[in-house]
């Protein structure tokens, strides 16, 4: 009977073995000589968290940076007042670029020096690894996160290290300075509107060739041309490039019976001859493509289409309002001139208008 079990047993486990022999080579095997998670290396103190001293020079060069920041970016604003553009003075648009420049990448290499240093040199250096989580949190988790809100206040020191925090702030404060004062100085000095509600154009203004500035006789506007007009008496003026930011004109020529002229417009054209800003309504782009089939003006920055057959109202685009109309007609010689100014203001309809 014993013979019996040591022999069964020897036959099972010579089976098992045969069993070992025969598995697939695919079949996935646990290893106790597979790679562990080796952890984080030994947290290496820096020289600030050893040398008080050195901590305390550490700070001092930090606020001393972001003071640096501050002077930068105030000898921007005081560098642009104190170099104006002169027009024609190459001079002056080389000092205007040189020290506003300094000024400005003195204030952002200052304050981007200053905060790196702070980081790598002040704020704790612990090394961490963060489990990945679902976006929603608990309330827990919330909690959670406002605790760690105050803990990276206590880690980076931004609350009790004074100098640190009001240098900062101030170099905050000060850096966007030259943006404003530039971009400010962008803007018109008076109301846009009321600046562009009147023109070069008034009552006997002769219609010209833009560039060469001769007259243009009705009879040389034939059916589907279009001219690109200014007034006549713009070519030699000192300001002759912002009096044609405002006063430039299409004019064209359609079948007169094409026109629908409203109520107080049937003598602003003559025998079919129209004319129009060239100024888009909606950017102040030039409009200047003219579909000649389909007496569409075409504005080529934002695609505006303006039908010339219906006093050049908006049919497509993002132009809010047709293209102001120049009321025109002839003089004695035959040639074209204007009744009068645009009867209201020219140009892109984001000004502020009454």
């Amino acid at each position: 009977m014993a013979q019996h079990d040591d022999g069964g047993t020897n036959a099972a486990a010579g089976s098992a073995v045969e069993h070992s022999d025969l598995s697939d080579p695919g079949t996935a095997v646990v290893s106790s000589d597979a790679i562990q998670n080796p952890g984080l290396p030994p947290h290496r103190l820096r020289v600030t968290d050893i040398d008080p001293k050195k901590e305390k020079t550490a700070e001092r060069n930090v606020y001393t940076l972001f003071y640096l920041s501050i002077v930068g970016s105030i000898f921007a604003v005081a560098a642009y007042v104190a170099f104006p553009i002169t027009p024609g003075n190459t001079t002056s648009v080389r000092l205007n670029t040189l020290f506003l420049g300094l000024g400005i990448a003195l204030g952002l290499l200052a304050l981007g020096i200053g905060a790196i240093y702070w980081a790598k040199n002040l704020m704790r250096g612990d090394e961490l690894t963060e489990m990945r989580h679902t976006t929603r949190g608990s309330d827990a988790t919330r909690e959670r996160a406002v605790e760690i809100f105050k803990e990276g206040n206590q880690e980076s020191g931004f609350g009790r290290r004074s100098l640190i925090r009001n240098s900062l702030i101030g170099a905050l404060l000060a850096f966007p300075l030259p943006g404003i004062v530039l971009f400010r100085d962008l803007a018109p000095a008076a109301d846009p509107a009321k600046l562009l509600s009147h023109t070069m154009w008034k009552k006997g203004t002769r219609l010209t060739h833009d560039p060469s500035g001769a007259p243009i006789k009705a009879s040389d506007v034939t059916l589907g041309s279009v001219f690109h007009v200014i007034p006549e008496g713009l070519i030699g003026r000192e300001d002759a490039l912002e009096q044609k930011a405002k006063a430039a004109v299409l004019v064209m020529r359609l079948e007169p019976d094409l026109l629908h002229a409203s109520k107080g417009r049937e003598k602003w054209n003559y025998n079919g001859i129209v004319a129009y800003s060239k100024i888009c309504t909606h950017a102040g782009c030039p409009v200047a493509l003219y579909e000649q089939q389909t007496h569409h003006l075409l504005c080529p920055c934002h695609s505006s289409t303006f039908d010339v057959e219906h006093e050049c109202e908006v049919i497509f685009g993002p132009a809010k309002r047709p293209l102001p109309q120049l009321p025109i007609t002839v003089d004695s010689e035959g040639y074209l001139i204007a009744q009068s100014d645009f009867h209201e203001p020219v140009g892109p309809s984001f000004w502020e208008r009454s």
